[in-house]
């Protein structure tokens, strides 16, 4: 598993999230090399809700040549990785999926955006993807969601969208439909 924290978390945030979706996996958790007022990110913004494209497409592929390194120093499968990320990590999970067919094996994204619009994505036939979302996201709105599902699926994934009466919290009926979704696929 290869886990994202959101803006002004660290490595350490998604562990315990690992932890209660699978247990046996192995973890492989990052800290964003970007900072914004002192906050961990992935990659830059212009504003709320305004990605940074340049930044994005490189720290990107800074990830994804990342993960080549850290497969080949720890010995672990890089067709097989599955990423957890939340807000800002679910972003650049998603990204790895925009621009990489074989970046990931699948992904679970707590409240991701799209990450880039206009773009043809890669063949994801076989990849499966979880979208976690509320209702009342003030930062992702369900349009946001709703496109990103489409998009992901019209590339070939396999998509799950879960729809939490919530913000942009994380929430423990998100995380449990997250889990049931990686039993059932993994």
């Amino acid at each position: 598993m290869l886990l994202l924290h959101g803006t002004g978390g660290t490595e350490h945030d998604l562990i315990p999230l690992a932890s209660r979706i699978d247990p046996e996996a192995n973890v492989l958790s990052v800290r964003g090399n970007v900072l914004e007022n002192g906050m961990p990110r992935f990659f830059r913004r212009l504003s709320e809700g305004v990605f940074d494209e340049a930044d994005l497409i490189f720290r990107t592929q800074e990830l994804n040549e990342f993960l080549d390194e850290a497969a080949e120093k720890y010995s672990f499968d890089r067709q097989n990785i599955v990423a957890i990320g939340y807000s800002n990590g679910a972003n650049i999970a998603g990204s790895l999926l925009f621009h990489y067919s074989d970046a990931l094996a699948g992904a679970i994204l707590h409240h991701p955006m799209v990450p880039r619009r206009g773009v043809k994505l890669p063949d994801l036939t076989g990849k499966n993807v979880f979208i976690g979302a509320g209702t009342n996201d003030p930062i992702c709105s369900p349009e946001e969601s709703e496109e990103l599902k489409s998009l992901l699926e019209n590339a070939g994934a396999n998509v799950e969208l879960f729809w939490d009466n919530m913000g942009h919290q994380l929430t423990m009926r998100e995380v449990e439909a997250a889990s049931a979704w990686y039993t059932s696929n993994y």
